[in-house]
């Protein structure tokens, strides 16, 4: 009996020994499970935390480069003509519209206080002429006299004197019908140059006042040569290298859809306008056939040569800070870098970039917010992103 119940201790005691066993290998299989998945999550963890982006190449400009920019026209020669002479609206001869030769009558204007002053002055003259002729006569009766030492050199001397003085009066007198006649020659307003009237501010019997007294007097007509006309456009200062007179240009306008017209450059400002940055360019345009009106909008296409090619990279690859323009670019090791760029022209959807990058640069597309120099990324479609 003792014997059976020793060997019943002792299966109990190896039981046991062996639950305890393998309750012990259950926890350190346990334990090195949890640990692996620990590790296995931290690194789908650290891959998840680098960010996938997707990269563009600079594109090349074309050989010849193109820059679209809107222009004015002008009239090739303008004159506003305002009245010399106070006075009345006698009549006027060509309405707005009309075409005019150099010299031809526009209006007449009635002059009554300037014809009194006319009348006035004349009758000065013809006094003065008549007392410098008695003057005339008296001084040689004296200088007569003289010879025969009948009177004094002094009252010789004062004859001769007053003789010159009324001279003078003359001559002045004269003078003075010169000037009124001259301003009497203002009352015929006539059209300086052969073109058209663009503007009439005045009618039969309005009282004109002579003089310009700025924004206050319209003038009484306007005329203009618009079988010729200037377009001016203004030009950023990085394209004034590539403007030179005599080059061509075309231009668009929008009352003729599809129609493509040539303009020639005739003259720079020679100056950049320090607000704007940009140097005004006169472009000069035929109009004979009167297709352009003075005042009218052009879209005006520059051609420029194979100097000006430039890089261009989408509008969403920019980034901007306090340090100014930026784009992050990717190296061979999926690391960040960052390039300041310098922009030339902003098309909207694409940007040209006049420096800070080369053709062969990776450049993100949409770089990630908060992306700094060094950041590893993967790159869309490569085999890390893959992974």
């Amino acid at each position: 009996m003792s014997n059976h119940t020793a060997g019943l201790s002792r299966g109990f005691k190896l039981g046991g020994l062996l639950l305890a066993l393998a309750a012990l290998g259950i926890v350190i299989a346990g334990i090195t499970s949890r640990a692996s998945n620990q590790d296995k999550l931290k690194t789908w963890t650290d891959k998840q935390a680098v960010a996938t982006v997707s990269v563009v190449k600079p594109e090349q400009g074309a050989a010849e480069g193109r820059l679209i920019l809107p222009g004015r026209f002008e009239a090739y020669s303008r004159a506003p003509l305002y009245a010399r002479v106070n006075g009345y609206l006698k009549s006027w001869k060509v309405d707005i519209g009309g075409n005019v030769k150099s010299g031809q009558l526009l209006a007449e204007i009635e002059t009554p206080d300037l014809d009194q002053e006319l009348l006035q002055a004349k009758a000065d003259l013809a006094s003065a002429q008549a007392n410098v002729s008695l003057a005339e006569t008296t001084a040689k009766r004296w200088q007569d006299m003289l010879k025969t030492q009948s009177i004094a050199r002094q009252e010789v001397d004062e004859k001769v004197g007053d003789y010159q003085s009324k001279q003078a009066i003359v001559r002045a007198a004269e003078a003075n019908v010169n000037r009124l006649l001259a301003l009497k020659g203002f009352a015929r307003i006539v059209a300086p140059f052969d073109g058209s009237v663009t503007a009439r501010n005045t009618d039969t019997g309005a009282l004109i006042n002579a003089g310009n007294s700025g924004t206050t007097t319209l003038p009484l007509f306007e005329v203009s040569n618009t079988r010729k006309l200037r377009l001016y456009i203004n030009v950023p200062q990085n394209y004034v290298s590539q403007i030179k007179p005599g080059g061509k240009a075309k231009f668009t306008v929008p009352e003729a859809p599809g129609a493509e017209f040539e303009a020639t450059i005739q003259s720079t400002s020679g100056a950049i306008n320090a607000s704007s940055g940009t140097t005004l360019v006169q472009l000069l345009v035929d109009n004979a056939a009167g297709r352009f009106l003075p005042g009218g909008f052009a879209n005006v296409n520059l051609l420029l040569d194979e100097a000006t090619q430039r890089l261009s990279i989408p509008a969403s690859a920019l980034i901007f800070d306090q340090n100014g323009l930026k784009v992050a670019t990717i190296g061979q090791d999926r690391k960040v870098a960052l390039k300041q760029i310098t922009i030339a022209r902003d098309l909207g959807k694409t940007l040209e970039v006049q420096a800070g990058l080369t053709a062969d640069d990776q450049v993100i597309e949409n770089p990630p917010d908060g992306v700094g120099e060094g950041d590893v990324v993967n790159v869309a479609g490569s085999e890390e992103a893959a992974k």
